[in-house]
């Protein structure tokens, strides 16, 4: 099988080095590596650090809260136009 070279970066391949084990080529790892990474969030899914959790559910409240607010805002303004319209169509009926 060919092979082909690649450019990384200094870090990325300090990073590369680290994981690798003794008895394994570069090829091997990068393999290896691949071979373990996932492409279905299930499989990754609940492996929030606490901190990292905790973070993400504090910002899901506050756009939950925004949300709701801005939907509950919305609604008024929708409420107020529309007795707004029926206080002016009522002004124009003719009682006679």
């Amino acid at each position: 099988m060919g092979t082909k070279t690649i450019g990384i970066r200094e870090d990325v391949y300090d990073r590369l080095r680290a994981r690798k084990r003794e008895d394994e080529s570069f090829t091997e790892l990068v393999d290896r590596l691949i071979d373990e990474t996932s492409t279905d969030w299930r499989e990754t899914f609940g492996r929030l650090a606490d901190e990292e959790a905790a973070e993400l559910d504090a910002a899901v409240r506050t756009s939950r809260e925004q949300t709701g607010s801005g939907y509950a805002a919305r609604q008024r303004d929708a409420i107020d136009s529309f007795e707004a319209g029926v206080d002016e169509s009522s002004e124009d009926v003719d009682d006679t």
